[in-house]
């Protein structure tokens, strides 16, 4: 089962990609956790040059497609998502991306409600099916916890756990459901 993550942030430092970085290494045998790395990428959304697909909007897309299920973590920046994730997602909207697939939404602060509320609401837009049980909130911001801490740290590496758990399950329910 592959899994693939996608950061709101460009930030080296993001509690979010650490969150996502941490997520990887705790993937079990059997599936596959890859973080993207090309958000900073792609040119801004322009409808005039939607149809010439840009490389690096065609790679996101075909890694999206190829992968069973997302796990997407933004910061909140004004109350959203930031901008490097509202863009990529907007390169998405008219393409078949994101319909159907299991999504589980994973937020690095409890502080961040209308970012998390925001992305919800935008992939649900898109067809995508999040998957309650997986998306998850941790307090990793104010924590000094870095990707080697989140990992370590038990609450919160079992809560990683038991989302992960929990998206693989709906992806096997909604391929059950696919071959009914």
């Amino acid at each position: 089962m592959n899994f693939l993550a996608i950061s709101g942030s460009l930030r080296a430092a993001s509690l979010n990609s650490a969150l996502l970085r941490a997520t990887v290494r705790l993937a079990p045998p059997g599936i596959s956790v890859q973080l993207f790395q090309g958000l900073g990428e792609l040119p801004l959304f322009n409808p005039d040059i939607e149809q010439t697909d840009p490389i690096p909007v065609a790679t996101l897309r075909s890694r999206i497609i190829a992968a069973d299920a997302l796990i997407i973590a933004s910061p909140e920046y004004a109350h959203g998502i930031t901008g490097v994730l509202k863009n990529a997602l907007d390169w998405l909207v008219s393409s078949e991306a994101f319909i159907n697939k299991p999504v589980a939404l994973f937020n690095a602060s409890p502080l961040s409600v209308h970012a998390h509320a925001s992305l919800r609401e935008i992939v649900t837009v898109m067809s995508a099916r999040v998957v309650e049980e997986s998306s998850i909130v941790l307090p990793v911001r104010g924590s000094r916890l870095d990707e080697n801490g989140i990992h370590d740290e038990p609450d919160m590496s079992a809560s990683i756990r038991e989302a992960r758990r929990a998206l693989a399950r709906a992806v096997v329910t909604f391929r059950d459901e696919q071959t009914a």
